[in-house]
């Protein structure tokens, strides 16, 4: 299999009105082209805001775009019909498509109900009232659009463990729904944040509920007869009891595909708790390098005064590389998001060069470091901001170097503060390639390369450093790179190919 390439085909701020869909099918071709292997779809069902939901503010899961709810049939990607068609396109093209998993919370209930809550403190959610509220809350979903087309099943207060709005008192925190589940305590095997963060917002699903459970299960046997799945993205796993994942994820291997492709978004840059998680779960999936990205973005802003032999401390993909998705930014990274941590232009060439051509890690692109992206919202301050991100120039060449040069071992070369590079060895009928980049001014690595490279010459597949170099009888040369910029040098007679 080529090496895996995931791409995000979407940001937060992408076109609404159908677009999305439609790219993806005139997209697929050039993508399979360029060497992208699996694509992550943005999630595909109504949200609570209809045309206008990105898509986690989940309302209805057998909503993909086919019914009149919350204002509107089409999803703000598209309907139905166009999801249909983007997933055949990317299959038809050999590309998986990975469908994004929204299960942590419902929004947008249809009606109210008479619930009994306690009052949780919302810095510390182990802090419990005793004292039983009785309030009206919005936690019955009954889908009047879908008809119980699909799936009849009635969501009420029963499903859920909390809420963050109530009536009658008229109140907004953090609120524990009493009910038969969990003696009025939280999910465990959630992340120890705020205490216990089982709740992040909405009506928050209550997995210990067996019909709950079930459905949620229904839901993804079904999904899978209307689309091809390739794999998914787990959204917000840290707020979802591991417990649940590690069946749900191996229910869906033993009913869809055995070789699903499965990444979960558990932000957090600690390594202990990643790996903590990935026991919990049996290792059945893997998970965003949320270290790596930040070391990317301290890179960019400190330019030379970052030390690059220090680029991989602290990351997934240095400590447990097999469960790492490496990444360098996402749609809640991106400027005016709420992880917002953005790389910077410059540093991204070197950034997605660690990722693309190295052999640990599973490496993720973001659509606007492809394509190139244009928005505005309001900041922090409240004032209108537009925002610019360039497309990396370099990228496709990265992406199709990475399916024909980064082959065989890897030989590291980290031993100068601002001037760092590996080689790929390539392998019998693979070849490889020197990859060399500095945050600080021009250089060179001395690079040993053996003598089945004697003699050979070398140009960069990126056109970034100009002429050529030649090794010498013994396979050894000079690689060079210019100043806050990357090189991915090839043996010539190797281009053809």
């Amino acid at each position: 299999m080529n090496n895996r390439t995931l791409l995000q085909f979407f940001h937060w701020y992408s076109p609404a009105e159908g677009h999305v869909w439609g790219e993806v099918s005139k997209k697929a071709e050039d993508l399979a082209r360029i060497g992208i292997t699996d694509v992550w779809l943005p999630p595909a069902y109504k949200g609570a805001s209809g045309a206008a939901s990105v898509g986690y503010d989940i309302y209805d899961l057998f909503d993909l775009g086919e019914f009149d709810q919350k204002g509107s049939v089409a999803t703000k990607y598209g309907h139905r019909t166009a999801f249909e068609h983007a997933c055949r396109s990317l299959t038809d093209h050999g590309i998986r498509p990975i469908h994004d998993v929204v299960l942590n919370h419902k929004m947008g209930a249809d009606e109210k109900e008479s619930v009994v809550v306690r009052r949780v403190n919302s810095e510390d959610r182990t802090q419990i009232e005793e004292d039983d509220v009785t309030a009206l809350a919005y936690t019955r979903f009954t889908f009047p659009g879908r008809h119980g087309k699909y799936s009849e099943f009635i969501w009420d207060k029963q499903c859920f463990s909390g809420v963050d709005v109530i009536e009658q008192p008229d109140e907004t925190g953090v609120f524990r729904l009493m009910n038969e589940y969990g003696e009025g305590q939280w999910n465990d095997e959630v992340d120890d944040e705020l205490g216990n963060f089982d709740y992040l917002m909405g009506a928050d699903v209550e997995f210990r509920n067996k019909a709950v459970y079930e459905e949620l299960k229904y839901w993804g046997r079904w999904f899978s007869e209307q689309v091809p799945v390739g794999g998914f993205r787990l959204d917000a796993a840290k707020h979802i009891p591991a417990w649940f994942f590690k069946d749900w994820v191996g229910h869906m291997r033993d009913t869809i595909s055995t070789d699903l492709f499965v990444v979960a978004e558990y932000w957090h840059p600690d390594m202990a708790t990643l790996a903590n998680y990935l026991e919990l779960v049996d290792k059945q999936l893997m998970l965003f390098d949320v270290a790596l990205h930040h070391r990317f973005h301290d890179a960019s802003k400190a330019g030379g005064n970052f030390d690059m032999r220090t680029i991989f401390d602290g990351s997934l993909v240095s400590s447990i590389p097999d469960h790492a998705v490496t990444l360098v930014d996402n749609h809640d990274t991106q400027p005016l998001q709420s992880l917002e941590a953005t790389v910077e232009p410059w540093f991204k060439p070197l950034a997605y060069a660690l990722i693309l051509l190295r052999e640990q890690g599973t490496p993720c692109v973001f659509y606007p470091d492809l394509y190139g992206a244009e928005y505005s919202d309001k900041g922090e301050d409240g004032s209108q901001q537009k925002v610019e991100m360039p497309a990396i120039g370099c990228l496709p060449k990265l992406i199709e170097a990475r399916q024909r040069f980064a082959n065989g071992p890897q030989i590291d070369q980290f031993e100068d503060t601002n001037l760092i590079g590996f080689t790929r060895q390539g392998t019998e009928s693979e070849p490889g390639c020197v990859v060399v980049m500095s945050n600080g001014e021009a250089g060179h690595l001395s690079v040993d390369l053996g003598s089945n490279h004697s003699n050979a010459v070398f140009i960069d597949f990126l056109a970034h450093y100009e002429g050529e170099i030649a090794t010498d009888g013994h396979g050894r040369a000079d690689f060079a790179t210019n100043g806050g910029s990357v090189s991915v040098w090839v043996r010539r007679d190797c281009l053809s190919a």
